[in-house]
């Protein structure tokens, strides 16, 4: 009897080892989805934020003609730049984001600094942002991801 009981706690031991290396895998698998889906967040927010200031007359802060995407700046936009360790443009807690002729570069911080994000904004409607993504979890290749963020806002 005391063989069978040994026996037991030794499977029971085993089977809440592994269930415990498993949850934690999991949870840096969606830690690590979550960064990706607010650094997207993020640069559809300043791809909106571009447009918006594209169309503003020169009278409230923008460029007047509409056509200045390309050489925005975050402070054009009203970003803070250089209140992040280590990021030279607009950072947050999800990510690092730099600003060149329209398009947004997301890299994420932390343990997320496989997270990559792109957002190219080509013009003022809402349809002129896309989006491409891609994030590698534990070394090996895992998603790659492009759409079209024109539904967002």
């Amino acid at each position: 009897m005391g063989q069978q009981q040994l026996l037991l706690l030794v499977l029971g031991i085993v089977i809440v080892g592994l269930a415990v290396v498993v949850g934690i895998q999991a949870f840096s698998e969606n830690q690590q989805k979550a960064n990706l889906d607010a650094m997207v967040n993020d640069g559809v927010r300043i791809a909106s934020d571009l447009q918006a200031w594209s169309l503003k007359p020169q009278a409230f802060g923008g460029p007047g003609d509409g056509e200045s995407i390309a050489t925005a700046t975050f402070a054009d936009l009203g970003y803070a730049t250089g209140t992040v360790t280590g990021c030279t443009g607009y950072g947050n807690l999800n990510g690092c984001y730099a600003l060149a002729l329209g398009t947004i570069t997301g890299t994420g911080l932390g343990s997320n600094t496989n997270n990559q994000v792109t957002v190219a904004v080509t013009g003022p409607t809402p349809s002129d942002i896309t989006t491409t993504t891609s994030s590698t979890a534990g070394g090996g290749g895992d998603a790659g991801d492009a759409g079209d963020a024109g539904d967002a806002g």
